[in-house]
Parts: structure tokens; C-alpha cells; sequence
């Protein structure tokens, strides 16, 4: 059977908003005072969806979270009615609340960590929600995007769900930000990359490289949580490869390696910084795929670690178009940064295996931190699994049509701080959500229709 790799990118929740709540990415601490615009958010992913759509590329959607999450603020000891729990949490603990409101599910990469049925033992796709215990406002995600994925692939016969991690900082998993699947065909068996930042419970890590944890910000992925998802999927270990983080870049803002890196089939674009013993990281990779693999590395004299992090040059998608090119999804970031835009050029007009570059205005993302690949899941899958996941979750030109007026008449265009304590805000969300869950034919995923 043929093979196609699909995007399923999250939809921009009503609360998005920016209150700098991920220390260690830089761009949301930088605009953690600013306004945000849910509705130009939403619509600014819906026209990447539909572009890649446009040009041939299985492309689906995935549902926010609900946010205000009241469960959690009640867990935490707010009370009473709803219109309650939001004053008291705004007086008392307004950081919590803000916490409780993030629309940070829109970055699917983070969602979970997928292995397609060429690699499992079981020859099922395996979907693992990332714990995302670095981060209080990520850490409440995962039952949801567990239920979320569930929908979208409800077909036991294809498709296999694991429960998160243990929410506990030694199996901290941050998902597909930190997992890359290399292949020279999407239907054949590939090879699994998994990079972490730090190691719970081996000595060797970083230690044995003489290199200590990062210093200003968190290794937020750990090894053992990577080595948990290969046991769970079923991965043969002679097609797993892993690899560390480079401290340095971490405390420079990589806080995932989709910052510092993106791969696709036989093609790994990454800064020269990236790893630790980054040469041999490089040779296992081009071992393992039986010599065939293709490196491009950016040296540090043409773009800097600081140029890759405020551009989000490799924050980029690398896809195989239908036509046999290879296309980079970047970013206008990257267009106004003159030595990687220069960089860019040269590397379209020369021999490297990226034929096209295609700009997006993400900007709303963007200054809260993730860009076009932090917007996206990727799901590899035969003609028989893409027949079998839920198909009002492919993008369509109805579709898209649909989502623009749903986006439309439910989402605000400004948000700050103080809006977030409005009850009408949480009246509006669940309204719009519910109605979302009809459209992709979700059933009741969300804590309000379960109740």
C-alpha cells in the first residue's frame, strides 16, 4: 500500500493569549505584557492548513483544549459558582489563572509522540500524549489530547493509545518537539530519533562528556521518558537513535530541538550546535539508515544559535510534496532576518535537497514561541489508516470554510490579562467548543460535557 505522511495541526483556542508563562522560551517571556488576538490567530493557522491542503498534502485538525480550565481550578481549592472560581482565582492567584487559561495546546507538536505501523511490533500507529511536566499550564493537557486523539483515530483495528507518562520531572515528555522519524519511503520500517536534554537516573548523562546541565534554563526532556515511549510502541532498538541536547543551546533558548532541528525521510536540517558529540550523532544516524541520508548543517558563522532562535529557522516544516519536491515551510521570521534569509537563499540555489521555500505570517504564534512545525502533529500512515481516521478532521475546502465562520462568530481579537477573569469569556468558550466537537465529530471530549 502506498504511504502518506498527514500534519494535524491544533486549532488556536478563544483564550489564546500571552502571559509569558514558559520560562525558557524566550519569545513568550518577551511578550508576556502584550495583547493577543485570538480570532488572527485561528485564522492564521487555518491558512496554513488549507495552503498545504492546497498543495496536495494529507493535512487535518485538531481541537484545543477548554479553556478556562475550571476542573483544575477547583482541584486547587477555588470554589463556588463558576463566575466564583474566576474572581477568586484572579484575586488570590492570578498567575494560576493565567496558567489555567493558556491556549498552549495549539502547538500539536508538543501533543504526543506517534510511531507509525511500519515501525511497531504490532503494526499498529501508537499515539503517546506527552506529560509535559515541565510546565504547570502544559502539564493539564494530556487527558484531553489523549480523548482528542482518540476520536481522530478511533479504529482499534489500526491505531493503538497509550495513557502519558508518570507526571513526574525523571519521565518528563515533552512529545514530537523532541522525535523525528527518518524513512526512505514513508511505508517502510525507519528510524525512531528521539533527543532528550538530561538523563534521571544515568550517571553518563551529561557528566561522562564533561559537560554540565544547562544553568538558565530547564532540560525539560528527560532519556528515560524516550526510552518508555520505544517499550511502549514496540520499536526495534536497532532503529532507534538517540541523542542529547547541547546544554548550551538549551540556556540560549532551544527549550525543544524542533528549535534547533527538523527532519524529514532521508534529510536531517539542523544548526552544528545542536547535539552534544554532534559528529557522532551524525554517523549513527547515516549508519542506521544504511548510508543513505542526507546532513545539512548550518555552521554557526552564517547563522548563530540567537538567529535560529528569534527566526525559528528549523521551527520549520520540511515535507515531501506529492510531486517529488521537497518543500520548507518557514516562518516570516525568518524573511527579515538577514543572514538567514541569505543563508535560505543560497541553500535554494544550490544542491542541497530543498527545492521550494514557502513564508507564512504566523505571527500570533510566533510571539508566544512556537512556529509552523511547533503547529503540527505528524502521522505517518498506509491508504488503509488514512481511510480509517476520522474524516471530518480533514481539512477540505468545506472545512475550511467551515472553521473561518466558526472562527469568526466565537472568538474575540484582543485579549489581556484581565479579560481571562470573565465569565462571559468562559460562557463563550465552551459555546464555541461545543459546537467544534459537532463539526469534527469529536462526541464529548471536553470536562464541561462530561460533567
Amino acid at each position: 500500500m502506498k504511504a502518506f505522511e498527514a500534519n494535524f495541526d491544533g486549532l488556536v483556542g478563544p483564550t489564546h493569549n500571552y502571559s509569558g508563562l514558559s520560562f525558557g522560551n524566550v519569545a513568550s517571556q518577551s511578550n508576556g505584557t502584550h495583547a493577543s488576538n485570538p480570532k488572527l490567530a485561528a485564522l492564521q493557522g487555518l491558512q496554513k492548513m488549507k495552503a498545504l491542503h492546497d498543495m496536495g498534502m494529507v493535512q487535518g485538525v485538531l481541537a484545543p483544549q477548554e479553556r478556562p480550565d475550571l476542573f483544575t481550578l477547583r482541584r486547587l481549592g477555588f470554589t463556588g459558582s463558576d463566575a466564583d472560581v474566576l474572581a477568586q482565582a484572579a484575586k488570590e492567584a492570578p498567575r494560576i489563572l493565567a496558567a489555567c487559561c493558556s491556549a498552549s495546546s495549539m502547538w500539536t507538536a508538543n501533543a504526543a509522540t506517534v510511531s507509525p505501523s511500519a515501525d511497531t511490533a504490532d503494526g499498529k500507529v501508537h499515539f503517546t500524549p506527552a506529560n509535559l511536566t515541565n510546565k504547570f499550564h502544559r502539564s493539564i493537557e494530556h487527558e484531553t489530547t489523549g480523548r482528542i486523539l482518540q476520536a481522530t483515530f478511533a479504529d482499534q483495528n489500526h491505531f493503538a493509545h497509550h495513557p502519558a507518562l508518570p507526571g513526574v520531572e525523571h519521565f518528563g515528555d515533552e512529545g514530537a518537539a523532541n522525535h523525528t522519524r527518518f524513512c526512505h519511503a514513508y511505508g517502510e520500517q525507519g528510524v525512531e530519533f528521539f533527543v532528550f536534554g538530561r538523563s534521571a537516573f544515568d550517571s553518563r548523562y551529561p557528566e561522562a562528556k564533561n559537560c554540565p546541565e544547562p544553568r538558565k534554563y530547564p532540560a525539560r526532556h528527560t532519556l528515560e521518558a524516550s526510552q518508555a515511549v520505544v517499550r511502549l510502541h514496540g520499536l526495534s532498538d536497532s532503529h532507534v537513535v538517540y541523542a542529547q541536547q547541547h546544554p548550551d543551546v538549551i540556556d540560549a533558548g532551544v527549550f525543544h530541538n524542533d528549535v534547533i532541528a527538523v527532519g524529514n525521510r532521508d534529510t536531517l536540517f539542523c544548526h552544528e550546535q545542536a547535539f552534544l558529540d554532534q559528529a557522532a550523532v551524525k554517523q549513527q544516524l547515516t549508519d542506521t539508515m544504511g548510508g543513505r541520508f542526507n546532513i545539512i548543517e548550518v555552521p554557526a558563522n552564517r547563522v548563530s544559535v540567537e538567529d535560529a532562535v528569534q527566526s525559528y529557522l528549523f521551527n520549520s516544516q520540511l515535507l515531501s510534496l506529492p510531486d517529488g519536491r521537497t518543500l520548507l515551510v518557514i516562518p516570516e521570521e525568518c524573511k527579515n532576518n538577514e543572514r538567514v534569509w541569505s543563508y535560505l537563499s543560497e541553500l535554494l540555489n544550490g544542491s542541497s535537497p530543498i527545492d521550494e521555500l514557502k513564508v507564512f505570517d504566523l505571527k500570533q504564534s510566533m510571539s508566544n514561541g512556537g512556529g509552523p512545525a511547533c503547529l503540527r502533529l505528524r502521522v505517518a500512515m498506509n491508504e488503509a489508516e488514512l481511510a480509517a481516521f476520522n474524516p471530518a478532521t480533514r481539512m477540505s475546502d468545506e472545512l475550511f470554510d467551515t472553521l473561518n465562520n466558526w472562527v469568526e462568530r466565537h472568538y474575540r481579537d484582543r485579549i489581556v490579562d484581565a479579560d481571562l477573569a470573565d465569565p462571559q469569556l468562559l460562557i463563550e468558550s465552551r459555546t464555541a467548543l461545543d459546537e467544534l466537537t459537532q463539526i469534527l465529530k469529536l462526541g464529548s471530549v471536553y470536562p464541561f460535557q462530561r460533567a
